[in-house]
């Protein structure tokens, strides 16, 4: 499955930063800083983020710790992706108002977008605490929590988002991630559905979904899944694979063939597609691709025995007994070291 921070980014997902116009409390500005507020709001509405931040920066010169200010010049940083001014001006304003939930937010996405996740994580658990029926501020601390592979974190966060928002269709994906990470399967595959009742279009809800199939077993239902999927990002090196390493499974090597050549085509660093490539060739009696394909998966994950089993096979059938042998001893070795190591490089059966 993607990693988070990848997923999220080829799904085209990306931290909610709502825009809201910071209004003015009855806290009385000096009036030069008032007037310049004012202007910097209205350059933050027209999402004019560069003149913002000026008219903010110099209203700040009138009022250095006014929260008032400081607020607004932390989303105007933040918006503008300049994130070393958006969490150094952020500090200052938890640190003036430690119980402004927004800038505790903004601060941890400014932390988010810097790769700093635990500080991110610190910030947007003050938020949620201080706006328990902020929408934003779970589903964002839910994002951290999913690049930080901390899925049973994520849960509670996504289903509290969805109590407060449940046409969210991107929620609904992102808690059936969770789910799926944490074997409860079948409930991931209720959050996918709806995530699709909801938004039938949604960038990979229908790969989630086709993954969690496969995951059950139900292969049929996976390949329609990817299927879909595919009609909408036909250019997917991730989708093509799962849906020819399901293929695969299922004993239609031929149409495999297809969608696995796409994906090392697409990808060609994938070591895990060309192992399948190869695997597909070799039943397909493609003797000279399945050895060129399983050589390219030994060059890619030179750790993994399995391309060591299957050329073994597939050198045996060729002819060249030699060749196996050495092949097959090879697969031997590997396997000897992992079990020294804990057999975790690879899950897969030969």
């Amino acid at each position: 499955m993607f990693s988070e921070v990848n997923s999220i980014r080829r799904a085209g997902l990306f931290l909610l930063v709502p825009l809201l116009t910071v209004t003015l409390s009855a806290q009385s500005l000096p009036p030069e800083a008032e007037m310049l507020a004012r202007q910097g709001h209205a350059a933050l509405d027209k999402n004019e983020f560069a003149l913002a931040i000026q008219d903010f920066e110099r209203a700040r010169r009138f009022a250095p710790q006014s929260a008032q200010i400081l607020r607004p010049l932390l989303l105007s940083y933040l918006e503008a992706g300049r994130l070393n001014e958006a969490v150094e001006v952020g500090h200052q304003a938890v640190e003036v108002s430690p119980g402004d939930a927004e800038s505790h937010h903004w601060l941890g996405l400014a932390y988010f977008k810097r790769g700093q996740l635990a500080d991110a994580q610190k910030e947007l658990e003050e938020s949620a605490k201080l706006a328990e029926n902020s929408f934003d501020t779970h589903f964002d601390l839910a994002l951290v929590l999913l690049a930080e592979q901390q899925y049973a974190s994520a849960a509670p966060q996504l289903e509290t988002s969805l109590r407060l928002k449940p046409s969210s269709a991107l929620a609904h994906v992102l808690l059936g991630r969770s789910y799926q990470n944490t074997n409860r399967t079948l409930q991931a595959v209720d959050e996918f559905r709806a995530a699709l009742r909801i938004d039938s279009n949604l960038p990979l809800a229908h790969y989630h979904l086709g993954f969690a199939y496969g995951s059950l077993g139900q292969n049929r239902q996976a390949i329609a899944e990817y299927e879909a999927e595919i009609r909408r990002t036909p250019n997917d090196a991730e989708v093509q694979y799962q849906l020819g390493r399901c293929l695969l499974e299922s004993g239609d090597w031929k149409s495999a063939i297809t969608h696995l050549r796409r994906a090392t085509a697409l990808d060609p660093q994938k070591g895990n597609g060309f192992y399948e490539l190869g695997k597909a060739f070799l039943l397909d009696d493609n003797l000279e691709g399945a050895m060129t394909a399983l050589r390219r998966a030994i060059e890619l994950n030179p750790q993994d025995p399995s391309p060591h089993y299957q050329l073994a096979r597939t050198l045996e059938r060729s002819g060249n007994q030699d060749a196996a042998r050495e092949e097959r001893k090879r697969f031997a070795e590997l396997k000897k070291s992992q079990q020294q190591s804990g057999g975790m490089a690879t899950g897969r059966i030969e």
